[in-house]
Formats: C-alpha cells, sequence, structure tokens
C-alpha cells in the first residue's frame, strides 16, 4: 500500500496549528547542500521528530531542521550525547513518529547498542551518518568511506539493516524519502552512509509536488471488532509483523530480550534461534526487492568498477576516458551498499565477459572483500584512509593495468 502526502500533512502525534506556518514540501528547483537535502528529504516523507548532537560533517542537517521543523509543527530536540540521540528516536518510534537522527563517525559508534535494540525491538528509525576520516576524531572536516562495515557489523549479534549511498544532492533528499519508507515497510533501523564531499556539496535539486513523494505505511494489526488477538511479533508471510504504537488500545511490550510473539521475554535457545533468523532473513529474502544500483557502460564490459558515494563520481569519469580509449570498461554504481547486490555481482562473473574488478574506496577496502568473496577473478583496489578523494586518473590507471 502506498500514499502520498500533501504539503500541509501534519505529523502524527503533533497538532499544533499555530505552529505550522511553512509547507513540508519546498517544490521546486534549488540549490542545495546536500546536508540540507537531506533534511528537506526527511521533512517531505513526513518526518515528525529529530533528536541530534551537533558532529562535524553533519551539523548542518541539524542546524537546517533547527529552523524548519517548528515551522512545519514538528518537534525538535538536541540532545546531550549521541547515546541519547539514539535512545529519543526509538521512542519516538514506538509511539508512531517518523524520527530521524544525524551523526558522524565517533557518534555512530555511540549509537551501536541502541541500533542493535531497534533491530531487537523492530523499530523503524533513521540515521543519517555523514562520514569522516577516521578512526577516533581523526580528520573531523574531510571526507572519509570508512564506516561501511561498521553500519553493517556496528552492533553486537545478527540482524539485517539496509543503508543507502547518496553520491549527489539530489540523492541525499530522494534517498532519506526512500529510507523513510524501507524503515517502516521491513521495520529496521535504516542508515543514510553519506560522505563529506557529497554532504557538503552544493548542486541543483528538485523537489516534487507533495503528491508525487511516495508514503509506505506502516503495517497495522487488524483493529477491527472481532479481529483476531493481537501479537505484537507474529509475522506475516513477509517476515515482518504489523505495528501497534503506544497509546493506540493494544497492550504493547517491547524488550530488548529474546522474546515470544507477545513481546515478552522468552529465554530459550529455540526461541532467540528462530527469533534471530527473521529478524535476518527479512532483510535477506527481500534483498531483490530492496537493493538499487546504477550500471553504466555493462553490457560488454571487460573491466567492472564498483564504487558508491563521492568515490562513483571519480569512477564514471574513469570509465568514460577508459572507453574512449578502446578499453571495454564499465561502472556499477551501489547506491544501497546493504544488502550487498551480490546476485548483479555474480551475473557479471558467470557472464563471462568480465576479466577483473576495480573496486576504489576511501578507506583500507572494506567494500572490496564484499567482491572478492563473490569471485576468484582478479579484484584491483585503489584505497586512501580519508581526507581526500581518488582522482580519476588513479582510477584510470587500475583499469588500464
Amino acid at each position: 500500500m502506498v500514499e502520498t502526502l500533501s504539503a500541509d500533512r501534519p505529523p502524527a502525534r503533533i497538532d499544533d496549528e499555530a505552529r505550522r506556518t511553512q509547507p513540508r514540501v519546498r517544490t521546486g528547483v534549488h540549490f542545495m547542500l546536500g546536508d540540507h537535502a537531506c533534511a528537506e528529504g526527511a521533512l517531505a516523507a513526513g518526518l515528525d521528530f529529530f533528536a541530534g548532537y551537533p558532529i562535524t560533517p553533519s551539523t548542518e542537517i541539524a542546524e537546517h531542521l533547527a529552523t524548519r521543523m517548528p515551522e512545519v509543527g514538528a518537534s525538535f530536540v538536541q540532545m546531550e550525547d549521541e547515546l541519547a540521540s539514539m535512545a529519543a528516536i526509538i521512542g519516538a518510534s514506538a509511539a508512531g513518529a517518523r524520527s530521524l537522527t544525524a551523526t558522524s563517525g565517533p557518534g555512530f559508534s555511540l549509537m551501536m547498542e541502541n541500533v542493535g535494540l531497534a533491530a531487537m525491538m523492530e523499530v523503524p528509525c533513521v540515521v543519517a551518518n555523514v562520514q569522516r576520516a577516521s578512526p577516533s576524531t581523526g580528520l573531523p572536516t574531510m571526507v572519509g568511506q570508512s564506516d561501511i562495515l561498521q553500519a553493517r557489523w556496528g552492533s553486537h549479534g545478527d540482524y539485517g539493516i539496509i543503508a543507502y549511498c547518496p553520491a549527489s544532492p539530489q540523492e541525499c533528499f530522494d534517498l532519506t524519502v526512500e529510507a523513510f519508507n524501507a524503515a517502516d515497510r521491513y521495520r529496521v533501523p535504516v542508515f543514510i552512509l553519506m560522505d563529506e564531499i557529497v554532504g557538503h556539496m552544493t548542486e541543483r535539486v528538485i523537489i516534487p509536488e507533495a503528491s508525487e513523494i511516495p508514503h509506505v505505511p506502516r503495517k497495522k494489526p487488524d483493529f477491527s471488532p472481532g479481529a483476531k488477538r493481537f501479537l505484537g511479533y507474529a509475522a506475516d508471510d513477509d517476515l515482518v509483523p504489523p505495528i501497534a504504537h503506544a497509546g493506540e488500545g493494544y497492550k504493547v511490550h517491547m524488550t530488548g530480550l529474546t522474546h515470544d510473539e507477545k513481546g515478552y521475554p522468552a529465554m530459550s535457545p529455540d526461541t532467540h534461534h528462530q527469533l534471530v533468523n527473521r529478524l535476518v532473513d527479512k532483510i535477506r529474502l527481500n534483498a531483490s526487492a530492496i537493493e538499487r544500483y546504477e550500471e553504466f557502460e555493462l553490457d560488454d564490459a571487460e573491466v567492472v568498477v564498483v564504487s558508491f558515494g563521492c568515490t562513483a563520481r571519480s569512477a564514471r569519469r574513469a570509465v568514460r576516458e577508459a572507453r574512449a580509449a578502446g578499453i571495454k570498461c564499465g561502472l556499477l554504481r551501489l547506491i544501497t551498499v546493504w544488502p550487498f547486490p551480490e546476485g548483479r555481482i555474480r551475473r557479471l562473473v558467470e557472464a563471462g565477459k568480465v576479466q577483473r574488478f576495480v573496486v576504489p574506496e576511501i578507506n583500507l577496502g572494506q567494500l572490496r572483500r564484499e567482491v572478492e568473496r563473490l569471485t576468484n577473478l582478479p579484484v584491483r583496489r585503489l584505497n586512501h584512509a580519508g581526507g581526500s578523494m581518488p582522482k580519476p586518473d588513479e582510477i584510470l590507471e587500475l583499469i588500464r593495468s
């Protein structure tokens, strides 16, 4: 089921007409910072609640929302730290709000315990992580792409998540809308893995009419008289249970402990095994519907560059120059890095044309490992620990080699 938003759609839990002085959706053509485009995408998606703590290079998201959210009747809270920020958006979501926080490397690390809590309780929420050079404080004002594996495995245990990597301010807007819909559709925390270059880049952003912005509502239990007894974690065939919010008339119990279909602790190995497998499988088995990637000149490619985020911009130019030099080269740009598009990589290998892969990234080889485990073909890598993005000439040299 897909609904659309109206330009003055009120947030789920706030009814203060006096505070709504501006439209949620600023339809039109803008020249906009990537961070601001992410903020506007969240508002267009129906953001009700933001909780966050300033940190470079994501602070512009919070600053923009601090001005815009009161204008549309939504709630903005600056928290004392990132641990509290993540906890706050989980609580707001459990009460029915579409919620967001924004951070960067060190703050992302602090959020990880509560990311696992959101995954276990199946509370949808969105985290924008504008990556910078790391580890630790690193280079706060310079680019990095080294949170890729942390996004997938940062909290302990097994669970499924979704992570988008925008490569432009336009995608910062579009993918933020998509992130909220995916979070509500699959009841998972969803990450927008931006990077400093894209977050601080100003480009044209086209915001469509409010009626054209998709809105996927959360799956709700049957509230009609005579409906069967509601079990908060009884999953449907798609492995995603319907959600009842606090205050809707149902007894709601959420816990980070292993729980049964009622949501109450059930401390047995069999229950735990079944629950955790479902948390993983609801993303794994729906991966083909979630995965997003862009193909460029792949039909006859013998060399395939796999890239994402700002690095993909350099990679596209390198592929064009390789083609001009007579090299059969193509680009697979990852829009979702998680779930990783394993099927597409395997199909490229099985077609028999590809002779090698090239993986440039602003880390020391995190995504390259994902490509290597899917093929016996050579995988050439171009890595930088952070602070600058790879140059097209550097990628072209690897393509030629």
